[in-house]
């Protein structure tokens, strides 16, 4: 596996809180990417899209995203940081992505004011277009995906998240093992 986990999924899924969360039962610093893009750019986010639009918004997200170089580290980016190829690509080499998955319904019950939150809405566009559009691409950049349906508190979805990565680990650890006998194998042929 590789050395971050990086939690993407729409507002309000629980990035940060599920970030501190899963963090804190791996001994990893968490690195909330919409607070480290307030402090490079000195301004909140819903700032940055007053002045600049949400195309300066975007660039700035891209900017910090791609430039992050942690380890151990779960990262919690804001939920448009699909929209930025260069910062994707980078996320996915340096980490394991995961996506929080959850129901339009649910979003839309915890989401709260979306101005405050900083969310990138484009102009015309209600929150089920905002859905409809992020969802492909959650799912495409996804090395695995959680679905919080029937996960009530944090605690369980980061129970799920572990599970899942437990699996994983283990599928990985056997391949290994089944590749180092194959190479041994040959070896003692030879």
């Amino acid at each position: 596996m590789k050395p971050n986990i990086t939690l993407i999924g729409m507002p309000s899924s629980g990035k940060s809180t599920i970030g501190v969360l899963l963090a804190k039962r791996l001994g990893y610093s968490f690195v909330d990417v919409d607070i480290v893009i307030q402090e490079q750019e000195g301004r909140l986010l819903k700032d940055i899209i007053a002045e600049e639009g949400m195309d300066g918004f975007l660039k700035a997200e891209e900017r910090v995203n791609a430039g992050l170089d942690v380890k151990k580290s779960v990262i919690a980016p804001g939920g448009s940081v699909i929209y930025g190829a260069k910062a994707m690509a980078h996320l996915k080499e340096i980490s394991e992505i995961v996506y929080l998955k959850m129901s339009y319904e649910e979003m839309e019950k915890r989401i709260g004011n979306i101005v405050d939150r900083g969310v990138a809405l484009k102009p015309g566009y209600t929150l089920q277009d905002l859905y409809k559009e992020r969802v492909p691409l959650y799912e495409a950049w996804a090395d695995i995906v959680v679905d919080e349906e029937g996960c009530f508190r944090p605690g369980e979805t980061v129970d799920k998240l572990r599970a899942i990565m437990e699996k994983k680990l283990a599928a990985e650890k056997k391949e290994l093992d089944h590749m180092l006998n194959l190479l041994q194998n040959k070896q003692a042929a030879k």
